[in-house]
């Protein structure tokens, strides 16, 4: 299986990630319209979503804080 490696700046705070071994089939599914947890399953879902929103991890949970209540 071919991958490659996909370098995305945080559209947030502006550091730069970097996605290792990111299957190329895969990721021209996605980019051709396949929902990327079916088309990139063996990505994190923190990764999905910075390839979806362009938020890294660190920023998404700033935003997006966990509910202590349940």
């Amino acid at each position: 299986m071919e991958t490659t490696t996909v370098v995305k700046n945080c559209s947030c705070c502006a550091a730069q990630v970097e996605i290792h071994d990111v299957p190329l089939d895969g990721y021209h599914a996605w980019k051709q319209g396949e929902l990327i947890q079916n088309a990139l399953p063996e990505l994190s879902a923190e990764d999905r979503e910075l390839l979806i929103s362009g938020t890294c991890d660190v920023c998404w949970n700033m935003l997006f804080p966990e509910d202590d209540e349940e």
